[in-house]
């Protein structure tokens, strides 16, 4: 029990000093998003066709940046199985209805999770550099898993209108269970 305590914290400690060192620096201010950025807006969930708190802040944070005249294409990368209530087509009408053009919109309906994405923007979408948007507790793992997809990452940290203790849960999650899975991804 000791030995399998101690490698789930070296784990722990791996995974969390990985992701630190991979995203330090790349978290930037929205003025300072380039022009001719690809904004790649992770997906969350939706219900009944609306965007749920987490995404709307992903998204709301997109419609700025793109009204800002540096943002040349938003990929909206989750999951488009009708059974989670098809995430991009939900991100792409949300983000029409606030006039943002529906051709510089791309979706990505196979987007499953963070390290997926990542690597469709590269594969599939041709993508060199992206500026992530998402929020604090996720950003730093997402950044870290597109550097490793080969992607120049940056990221923007997304408006959280969230409960404190959905954010906690959040930040326990990352550090515990999403950090580690994404550094045993790397490793393979």
């Amino acid at each position: 029990m000791l030995a399998a305590g101690i490698v789930f914290e070296l784990m722990i400690t791996l995974s969390a000093t990985w992701i630190y060192v991979a995203a330090a620096g790349r978290v930037v201010e929205p003025v300072a998003v380039p022009e001719g950025s690809t904004l790649l807006v992770l997906g969350s969930l939706v219900s009944d066709g609306d965007p749920g708190t987490y995404v709307r802040g992903r998204l709301d944070t997109a419609v700025d940046l793109y009204r800002s005249g540096n943002v040349s294409r938003i990929i909206n990368s989750g999951n488009g199985s009708p059974d989670a209530g098809d995430e991009p087509a939900v991100m792409r009408a949300y983000l029409h209805a606030r006039e943002v053009p529906g051709e510089i919109i791309v979706d990505d309906g196979l987007g499953l999770d963070t390290a997926e994405s990542c690597r469709r923007a590269r594969d599939v979408f041709g993508v060199s550099s992206v500026v992530v948007v998402t929020q604090d507790f996720h950003l730093p793992r997402a950044i870290a898993l597109c550097r490793d997809a080969g992607l120049d990452a940056r990221g923007v940290v997304a408006r959280c209108d969230c409960p404190v203790s959905g954010q906690v849960r959040n930040h326990v999650r990352e550090l515990v269970f999403a950090g580690p899975r994404a550094f045993l991804t790397i490793l393979r």
